[in-house]
């Protein structure tokens, strides 16, 4: 499990393609300090798991099924990514409950700034298909495995606003018109919409 704090952003240092599969290499310290093969660590809010590391660097396999869900395939040598360890049990929840587990891709439709003033900016998302019904004005969105707070939802697009510090602190400060985002809705939402047709059941008519 993970928050949604990105605690580092990595840079992709190699990409090993294969007909079904790539390896990715990652050079980011900060995440490594306490990390041993069998690991998790998201990367661009996915779950990957360390293979091997040196302290600097790390590596990950992707497999077609996730290149094919999320936006990993995309990535190139030089690229930053943002990263994130799974959630120790003594530690603050700072985000809101992130599983790793992308439900699409998005696209980022426009960036503008606040008018409200703060040098924070708009983005406007369009959804992939199928999680529309799972956000909600001022309810929790992951988007490159970044926790958000949506502001307003509305025919399929998504808005969220993002302050100086994340745009600083996570890649989502250099996504312009036609990015691709992976996005993770809350997954309190999908429990509750599972059990509804039981609770229905439950009540009399």
């Amino acid at each position: 499990m993970f928050t949604g704090i990105i605690e580092e952003l990595g840079t992709v240092e190699g990409i090993d393609s294969s007909a079904e599969a790539v390896r990715l290499h990652i050079r980011s310290p900060l995440v490594l300090s306490d990390a041993a093969p069998g690991d998790s660590i998201t990367v661009n809010g996915c779950c990957l798991t360390v293979t091997e590391h040196d302290g600097q660097m790390w590596s990950a396999d992707v497999i077609g099924t996730t290149l094919a869900a999320t936006s990993l395939g995309g990535l190139a040598a030089g690229d930053r990514v943002n990263l994130e360890r799974s959630l120790r049990a003594d530690a603050r929840l700072g985000g809101h409950i992130v599983q790793g587990h992308v439900d699409g891709v998005g696209e980022v439709l426009a960036v503008e700034a606040d008018t409200g003033g703060g040098g924070g900016h708009l983005v406007r998302i369009a959804l992939p298909d199928g999680v529309t019904r799972y956000v909600v004005d001022r309810g929790s969105i992951a988007v490159d495995g970044v926790s958000l707070t949506v502001v307003s939802v509305t025919d399929a697009v998504v808005t969220i606003g993002l302050i100086p510090e994340t745009l600083t602190r996570t890649t989502l400060g250099r996504r312009g018109a036609g990015s691709r985002v992976n996005i993770e809705v809350d997954v309190l939402a999908k429990y509750v919409e599972n059990l509804l047709p039981g609770l229905e059941a439950l009540v009399p008519r």
